[in-house]
């Protein structure tokens, strides 16, 4: 009688055993508007093939046995040596190395490059967030590096191989590398100007040596390092490699791993310098440009990352609402909770349509789309990641009681969600950013502006919604106080021309009803109840 009572009913079978990229209609929806369609065919089996990995039960197991299983510091060895290295979970191994085969850090030079790529780390961000870290910052070192020719000639083939190396050896016998970066210290954070390691020349031509901190050093058991310091003429971009040319460890003193709150499986550490080996990376002085691209390339990243826990929370939720039934139907064909599904998917969707739309111009690379991302990458950055910490928590709350438990994966997503708004400048340094671009690069404004015209005349809150954010735009006189508002306007103008262009119609018209019209509240589920919300829910839907 007692063995009755644990029958189980009424659950949802595990969200597993499917392709994670053709059953999200948004994101290969974006690989076919940006890709030749030469390429379509190489591209899409090349992402239906990552989706199936990332949909499959075992990958998933990795990324919460990395999660659960966080990374643990070296410093001496039994001898009392340092070593300083930085022990990983074999799970962390197998995906960094599943992640780095998938083309994560090989964009540069790959015809449609980018855009695969974020499609790539839209859904690999969905197994294990934390690995993202070092292939965002392979990824990125890219353009920094091209700034000494003769540096990217050693490099960049490492950087971009799609062969996991591991152990740290001279670069020269390896097949691939990765790379970490050290920009922050205890005393200016995201004021890199206020940095006080310094660097000393040597005799050798563009060799220094390094003394100094860095209070978050993102995956120190990389290769490579990008670092800023202080040198004769002022703050300066370097290249620390781990190991030197002859086998010796450079040094490299890891005083301590970050606890944080999530991103677990991944390590950021506290650094010293003390005599460390560095070979300058462009013009003394010119630290902040040579790291411009670098810094540019992470924040997309940020986006694309909020993008893809944004899809995996809602994909969750539908997919327990689908299965689930209370009060005498499938809860998502409760009116109140396909509001609530209908409207986290809006959301999810048009961060995935502004992200791999940024990814295009990434590839484009013309005049126009440089300049456009000058502007739209800060505001995205600032916007969609904002977003990325309230769909989550709605999400979870989608599940009930079982949300807030850890076996059902959602508090995971919600530790995570915060990270992408903190990671490479929070949110009052990505508005400033808005704002200097506007004051100083009038170039970037047409091309943002251009961009939504080609919407103009297909929604009239649309229009509304321009012709509003004009008029703030027309009077920049104490603006800084008000830098938020101008750049959550801007990305929301912006996604709401790319919905009108490109979703299906009754997507378009829901976000801009709730987005650009003031026809929804500060909650989600708050949408108007003429919208048509089972066609936007069943667009969510993860399973085929």
């Amino acid at each position: 009688m007692a063995r009755s009572t644990h029958i189980v009913t009424n659950q949802p079978p595990p969200l597993s055993g499917h392709d994670v990229f053709a059953t999200d209609r948004a994101l290969a929806a974006a690989v076919d508007r940006h890709t030749a369609p030469d390429l379509l065919d190489e591209v899409r089996g090349e992402l239906s093939a990552l989706g199936r990995t990332c949909g499959s039960a075992q990958v998933q197991e990795w990324g919460a046995q990395a999660e659960q299983n966080p990374p643990r510091l070296h410093t001496h060895d039994r001898y009392g040596h340092r070593v300083d290295e930085v022990d990983f979970h074999p799970a962390w191994h197998r995906l960094l190395g599943k992640g780095v085969s998938a083309g994560l850090t090989a964009a540069w030079g790959r015809p449609a490059g980018h855009v695969r790529r974020a499609a790539a780390f839209v859904l690999w961000t969905q197994v294990d967030a934390g690995n993202c870290c070092p292939l965002s910052m392979t990824h990125a070192a890219v353009p920094a590096l091209r700034t000494d020719p003769g540096l990217a000639a050693v490099w960049e083939p490492r950087l971009t191989s799609m062969v996991y190396d591991r152990g740290l050896r001279p670069a020269a016998r390896k097949a691939g590398v990765l790379f970490g970066m050290g920009m922050t210290e205890k005393q200016g954070g995201s004021d890199v100007r206020a940095n006080t390691t310094s660097a000393r020349p040597l005799a050798e031509d563009g060799t220094y040596e390094l003394t100094g901190h860095k209070w978050f050093c993102s995956a120190p058991m990389s290769d490579g390092f990008l670092v800023l310091a202080q040198a004769p003429e002022g703050l300066t971009c370097f290249l620390v490699p781990r190991v030197l040319e002859d086998g010796a460890r450079n040094v490299f003193l890891l005083q301590r791993l970050k606890d944080k709150l999530g991103n677990r499986s991944n390590a950021s550490g506290e650094v010293e310098f003390d005599g460390t080996w560095a070979r300058r990376v462009g013009a003394e002085g010119r630290g902040v440009r040579t790291i411009i691209d670098m810094v540019a390339a992470t924040r997309l990243d940020c986006v694309l990352g909020s993008a893809g826990l944004m899809r995996q929370a809602v994909a969750q939720a539908v997919h327990h609402c689908t299965h689930r039934e209370a009060f005498g139907g499938k809860l998502a064909d409760q009116p109140l909770m396909r509001n609530v599904l209908a409207d986290l998917a809006l959301e999810s969707e048009a961060a995935t349509t502004l992200a791999l739309r940024l990814a295009a111009a990434c590839d484009d690379g013309g005049e126009q789309e440089r300049a456009l991302l000058r502007i739209a990458v800060p505001a995205a950055k600032y916007w969609v990641t904002k977003r990325c910490t309230p769909v989550t928590v709605e999400a979870a709350e989608c599940l009930g009681g079982n949300g807030y438990v850890e076996e059902s994966g959602m508090p995971r997503l919600v530790r995570e969600s915060p990270l992408n708004s903190i990671w490479e400048g929070a949110g009052n340094v990505q508005a400033l950013d808005v704002l200097r671009a506007l004051q100083r690069e009038p170039q970037a404004l047409n091309a943002y502006l251009q961009e939504v015209g080609m919407a103009r005349g297909a929604d009239h809150r649309l229009d509304g919604a321009i012709k509003n954010l004009l008029t703030e735009l027309a009077d920049l006189d104490g603006v800084e106080g008000r830098a938020r508002r101008l750049a959550e306007r801007l990305a929301l103008v912006l996604q709401g021309s790319l919905l009108v262009r490109f979703a299906p119609p009754q997507v378009a018209d829901a976000f801009c009803a709730s987005r650009l019209g003031g026809d929804g509240g500060a909650a989600f589920g708050t949408l108007p109840s003429s919208l048509d919300l089972a066609a936007v829910l069943e667009r969510a839907r993860p399973t085929s």
